[in-house]
């Protein structure tokens, strides 16, 4: 009878998105690229109490090395998203800095129950769509991943740039991931974009004023916007991208060059994350050597926290916080020793 229970229990641990969210987090989880000559992803960690001191983990060496699941060996703005059915879902931009700005094609999708044996797979565009104009990128910048509960399905969006001037800047378009998170469902569809080049976007969704809050880079106006919506798509027969807002104006607490943004909660006084009273809003200052932190508490207001020198073993480029558990940090620490 014991075993049963047990096996009950377990089932629904893993199963159940309530049990996901029932867990107690007490520290942050930063995956990252650290230079455009490493491009491979790499972990750090910082307590709950000191949120932006983070430590690189593993001695300060990769924990996932591009050569082993990139067409171009190597990728760079890892995007995690902690999924409602207990996996953990990564999206890599597929890019070689060193062959030029335009000469990515693709991106890397993987997904894992533990944060550290990863599933992964490849998308190539100009394969996947030959005949088409999405098989003449230049670029599939910063991939992102969210659950979209109307359609049940994890939407993955990234921006786009073709050579044939069918796409003449950077826009953001979307596909669903398919169901084993191996491959993109169907052709790219048009999401939303500022007038000029927009990339970087990465979306939350704010429970207390039930919207979509995406934040994004860009180029044409500097610095980092966003725009919110009530629903990820459009409503039936309308025009796709009008689901959003106009941009806001720019977010960032400083007049230096900016990217990368990435929104993530701060753990609460009960260890929860489900209805967060802060969020925290970062960017990489890619030109002046730090990283700044910003705290709202409505997603429109900013206050600068902390700013993070990036040198030694900790040079974070774009990249996403997770809230992780004590539970879930030993497992990543027990086998990257074992790994040794």
């Amino acid at each position: 009878m014991k075993t049963k229970l047990f096996l009950l229990a377990a089932l629904f641990s893993a199963l159940c998105p309530m049990a996901l969210h029932a867990q107690k987090y007490t520290k942050y989880l930063f995956v990252y690229f650290p230079s455009n000559d490493n491009e491979n992803i790499y972990y750090a960690l910082s307590d709950k109490e000191t949120p932006f001191d983070f430590v690189p983990m593993n001695d300060g060496k990769m924990v996932v090395s591009a050569d082993s699941i990139a067409l171009k060996k190597g990728v760079r703005d890892p995007h995690v998203l902690r999924g409602e059915d207990g996996w953990f879902y990564m999206v890599n931009t597929d890019m070689r800095c060193a062959e030029g700005w335009a000469s990515n094609r693709g991106m890397v999708l993987m997904r894992s129950k533990d944060l550290v044996n990863w599933q992964h797979s490849t998308v190539h565009f100009p394969e996947k769509y030959k005949g088409t104009n999405f098989a003449n990128v230049t670029r599939v910048w910063a991939p992102e991943t969210i659950w979209d509960p109307v359609a049940k399905k994890y939407l993955v969006y990234f921006s786009l740039l073709t050579n044939d001037g069918t796409i003449p800047y950077d826009k953001v378009y979307y596909c669903y991931a398919n169901k084993d998170f191996t491959d993109l469902e169907g052709e790219p569809t048009y999401f939303y974009d500022r007038g000029s080049a927009t990339i970087d976007m990465d979306i939350v969704y704010n429970k207390k004023d039930g919207l979509y809050h995406a934040f994004y880079k860009n180029e044409g106006e500097g610095g980092i916007c966003k725009v919110t919506a009530k629903t990820l798509t459009p409503a039936a027969g309308q025009p796709d991208g009008s689901q959003w807002s106009k941009p806001s104006g720019k977010l960032q607490q400083t007049n230096v060059a900016v990217e990368g943004a990435g929104v993530w909660p701060l753990i609460g006084k009960n260890g929860k994350c489900k209805n967060p009273d802060k969020w925290i809003l970062m960017y990489d200052c890619y030109g002046s050597g730090y990283y700044q932190f910003c705290e709202t508490t409505d997603l429109t207001n900013f206050k600068l926290l902390h700013q993070t020198e990036t040198k030694g073993m900790f040079t974070p480029r774009h990249g996403t916080v997770l809230p992780v558990t004590d539970k879930e940090v030993k497992r990543i620490e027990k086998a990257l020793k074992k790994a040794k």
